[in-house]
């Protein structure tokens, strides 16, 4: 059986958008690896460069999938998944790799080393790159460090590369992160919370750091992807400003007309929950049904933050002798960041089941 591989159960697939002369060099060296189940993705590519599709499936059997329009790499991941999971039934893992010479064969096939050692678990393996190398663009390095940032705070995901597109999902997580929402970078953002919200392992392991031409072949556009990465975050943070705005006038009022601390932070609280819910609910995390759950454990999140602040503002203002207002502005901001992870998480839950429709 000569042609029998090892990694005969391990897809890799590679989503691109105008590829050149660089994909077909990565498929010669996976090929020769013994990595021979690749699924091209072409998202929309011009006719000149379908060539390199064509070329790439007489020459190494490579299954082509194609989307007529560019449809963005977070759909052309998704359509290489569903059409992976109807066509290799004994799947052991897939492996996501960019097509435009970022991504060694060697790196690939340890990767394929490592699904194979964990097939079993539910994992997902992320290649990452040193960004404190010599040569790696500035607003890659800055960016990374940022999202980095970001991630870990708004989500618990700590993790070196955010924006890695080497990655390798073993055969039983594969329909988890087929419904995260998003259709360009976020999705790959967006399958990383899906994963920690899942309790599906993120496992890190080193790749060769490579750019070529300062990364100038790289489709992301860094004001409109940057801002759908960003999107719930900032969504959040517009709508706890708003709320923030609400309860500080009705807590400045009522404080002013002679109410204790603790009933003017319950009323002003209660009052702008309302507005906050319904936006958070609606706008920032998108959630249909479940009304009467959500809003009950939204409740009580605003009871016991509102509790919290209460007796920690009070507490401020007696003993530090600091202005109500000043203590309030800093105990709330610390209590943003805790809200909007119990939100997340455990109120307006990100596709699970809430209402008994799979969302």
């Amino acid at each position: 059986m000569e042609n029998y591989s090892m990694y005969d159960n391990i897809v890799v697939i590679i989503p691109a958008f105008n590829p050149d002369s660089k994909m077909i060099g990565l498929v010669r060296d996976l090929f020769g690896a013994g990595l021979r189940q690749i699924v091209l993705v072409d998202d929309g590519s011009s006719k000149e460069c379908r060539k390199y599709f064509e070329a790439a499936e007489e020459e190494f059997g490579c299954r082509v999938f194609r989307n007529a329009v560019n449809m963005g790499k977070g759909r052309a991941l998704k359509n290489g998944f569903n059409y992976i999971l109807n066509e290799y039934p004994d799947l052991d893992g897939v492996i996501t790799a960019d097509s435009d010479g970022q991504h060694t064969a060697e790196d690939i096939g340890r990767c394929a080393d490592l699904l194979l050692e964990k097939r079993d678990k539910k994992v997902i393996f992320l290649g990452t790159r040193d960004f404190d190398a010599e040569g790696i663009p500035a607003r890659s390095r800055f960016g990374n460090k940022i999202t980095r940032i970001v991630l870990n705070l708004f989500c618990g995901v700590d993790i070196s590369d955010t924006q890695t597109g080497l990655r390798g999902t073993g055969g039983g997580v594969l329909c988890d992160i087929l419904c995260c929402i998003g259709e360009r970078y976020e999705y790959e953002m967006n399958m990383l919370i899906e994963a920690s919200e899942k309790n599906i392992a993120l496992e890190e392991f080193p790749i060769s750091t490579i750019y070529i031409e300062d990364n100038a072949s790289s489709h992301f556009n860094p004001v409109t992807d940057s801002f759908k990465i960003y999107q719930t975050i900032l969504k959040y943070s517009f709508s706890s400003l708003l709320t923030t705005v609400i309860d500080f006038v009705l807590f400045s009022i009522l404080i002013g007309s002679g109410m204790k601390i603790i009933s003017a932070t319950y009323l002003s609280r209660m009052c702008s929950m309302i507005v906050n819910f319904a936006i958070n609910k609606k706008i920032v995390f998108g959630v249909q049904g479940g009304l009467g759950r959500q809003f009950l454990k939204y409740g009580i999140l605003v009871a016991v933050s509102g509790t919290v602040s209460a007796l920690m503002v009070q507490a401020m203002a007696g003993y530090l002798r600091m202005p109500p207002l000043l203590c309030k502005a800093v105990v709330d901001t610390l209590l943003y960041f805790l809200n909007y992870y119990v939100q997340r998480t455990f109120i307006f839950i990100r596709g699970g089941r809430e209402d008994g429709h799979e969302r």
